[in-house]
């Protein structure tokens, strides 16, 4: 009805006030409707919503308390529990280790194992491979790196002959690669070794090998 009244202002009052004369800013103002003759219904919002009791979030002031600390690596670093105003922090960007019952070595200290320049299956087999040619020829010339790594492991072949079980003959048969040679051993180290005890190789140093010059050395059966 108000809208209605201002357009009926608007078609009365317009040929009036421009009747022999020209249109200005004053004349547009007294034919557009005034602000306070609309009335729209106003949208009031409270000051301060009134939410139930249970949907009102508060905010515990308890103090903070420190969870168990996991045992690892680096130093005991306490998680900060939830339930204050801050944000749920770390006190410090570190790296922890679950201890679980297994063990962590940081370095190889004490672990003296020859690598030969080999991965473990290849430098099992060169081992292998060198000890069955020493005992079948009784002196070898190999490196001094490799004469020494392959001491230990001919030690122990003559060592199980000496026992002379059949579990100690099974063992050298899974370790020399000619059946023929393991059978040999067995029936003659009592006769060669018998009062010796460890020792059984001896070591003898020559000449550079020509090309890379690696140190160069023959190993032989005492």
């Amino acid at each position: 009805m108000a809208w209605s009244a201002c357009t009926a202002t608007m078609t009365t009052s317009a040929p009036t006030c421009c009747v022999g004369q020209a249109w200005s800013m004053a004349s547009l103002r007294m034919a557009l409707p005034s602000v306070a003759s609309i009335s729209c219904p106003s949208l009031r919002f409270p000051h301060t919503a009134s939410f139930p009791a249970s949907a009102r979030v508060r905010f515990s002031q308890r103090k903070l308390e420190a969870l168990p600390s996991f045992t690892g690596l680096s130093p005991d670093k306490h998680l900060l529990s939830v339930g204050s105003r801050q944000d749920c922090f770390l006190s410090d960007y570190t790296l922890t280790i679950i201890d679980n019952g297994g063990r962590f070595f940081a370095m190889r200290h004490g672990r003296r194992v020859p690598k030969l320049n080999r991965p473990p299956d290849q430098r099992r087999a060169l081992l292998r491979g060198l000890t069955t040619q020493l005992l079948k020829y009784g002196r070898i010339k190999t490196t001094r790196a490799r004469a020494s790594a392959m001491r230990k492991y001919v030690d122990k072949m003559i060592t199980l002959a000496k026992d002379g079980s059949l579990h100690k003959r099974r063992q050298a048969l899974g370790f020399i690669y000619e059946k023929q040679i393991v059978h040999a051993l067995f029936a003659e180290v009592q006769d060669r070794y018998g009062e010796r005890n460890g020792g059984y190789t001896r070591i003898i140093r020559t000449l550079p090998r020509r090309g890379d010059n690696a140190p160069m050395a023959y190993i032989e059966l005492v």
